[in-house]
């Protein structure tokens, strides 16, 4: 494989200044939006954390502003004490004050506009997808076996040329690309195959085999292998109600891809080192934008899914940790104490900031600053 030369440095900056400012723009826009529809104002509306490098305030009073850590974004409604929209003493606010208030609406509101986020993070790569399907075709692989390695995990598991593979694990599977989503987010635990060969349905089980990968900017990565071979990728340009229909199917199977990823760092059968933070999204970035803006387009859109995704984990401070507060409160049917929800943003506050550090670190010893180091001073 052609190894393809880094980006420099100030294209990776630049790129994931670009990427990370864009897609927290959609997504704070989203709460913006359907706050708009509620009647509820906006103070304030960041892109980027810390002092404000600039920015302008429109006739409604909201502040647009770029703050100078570009690590993620808010909007401050009226109401809010705080960027994580901690309700404030409102004890003073006249009746007109508190009728355009974020925490005077009534509980469905609220939850409309917190999901409102990560939903158009998700529209987002719909929209993509299904652009990319109607643009340039939806190019997909038949999920028929062209031939097996010998000595394989799936010669030993009973596969033959010609198998069309219907199932891996219960999920369904039409197309080759499904089965290596599949198989690469293994971590080496048996999979259960079902195909169909001759018009019988055959149930066969696999063992992937472990390897080391390197793509062709040189970055390692393991992953899973079945020994098979596929037949030639086809290319189908669909139309613009059809695509929109493959494309939500496409996020939804990448949704679904990492949360089984996340389980299994958090069961122990993926190794926490291959969590990525920040460092490795701008060096992807630079290098997805050397490819070429299709390329890096299409990156944008699996980070979109990716921000949609974690900030609908139940996490104080984040949007699934509000959206919990506030089924708490439906149970209740009063909101929890000021002093529970204090506790629950500083402990959201504290476990984001401590995972912050940890894929940093991860971060810097993927690209070998950790290394390098023991070398100077070793």
């Amino acid at each position: 494989m052609e190894t393809m030369p880094q980006p420099s440095l100030l294209l990776t900056l630049a790129t994931f200044a670009v990427v990370i400012g864009v897609l927290v723009f959609i997504h704070e826009f989203g709460h913006y939006f359907a706050g708009r529809i509620f009647g509820v104002k906006a103070d304030a509306f960041s892109i980027g954390f810390g002092r404000e490098i600039a920015g302008w305030t429109d006739r409604r009073g909201t502040r647009w502003k770029v703050g100078m850590l570009p690590l993620g974004g808010y909007v401050k409604f009226a109401g809010d004490m705080n960027a994580a929209s901690e309700a404030a003493d409102v004890s003073d606010a006249t009746p007109a004050e508190r009728a355009v208030m974020f925490q005077s609406k009534p509980l469905w509101q609220r939850a409309i506009i917190i999901l409102a986020g990560p939903l158009t993070n998700f529209a987002f790569a719909i929209a993509v997808f299904a652009a990319f399907f109607t643009i340039y075709g939806h190019a997909f692989t038949p999920a028929r076996v062209s031939k097996v390695a010998a000595g394989s995990p799936a010669e030993r598991a009973g596969f033959v040329a010609g198998d069309r593979i219907v199932a891996l694990d219960n999920t369904p599977v039409e197309r080759f690309e499904d089965v290596i989503r599949v198989v690469s987010m293994n971590t080496g635990a048996p999979i259960d195959a079902e195909v169909e060969r001759g018009g019988t349905r055959l149930h066969l089980t696999v063992h992937p085999k472990m390897v080391d990968e390197v793509d062709r900017f040189g970055n390692h990565y393991t992953q899973g292998q079945l020994g098979i071979g596929s037949g030639g990728r086809i290319v189908v340009r669909r139309g613009p109600v059809e695509a929109l229909g493959y494309a939500v199917k496409e996020v939804w199977l990448l949704t679904g891809t990492m949360a089984d990823g996340i389980v299994d760092v958090v069961t122990g059968r993926r190794a926490v080192s291959e969590l990525g933070g920040p460092i490795k999204i701008a060096q992807i970035s630079g290098q997805q934008a050397v490819l070429g803006l299709p390329n890096l387009v299409q990156f944008m859109a699996l980070i979109s899914i990716n921000l949609g995704f974690i900030n609908l984990l139940p996490v104080p401070m984040l949007d699934g940790g509000h959206l919990f507060l506030y089924a708490v409160e439906a149970v209740r049917r009063r909101p929890l104490a000021p002093k529970v929800q204090e506790f629950a943003f500083m402990s959201g506050f504290a476990a984001l900031l401590s995972l912050m550090v940890f894929l940093t670190w991860n971060d810097l010893a993927a690209v070998g600053v950790w290394q390098h180091l023991s070398r100077l001073f070793g």
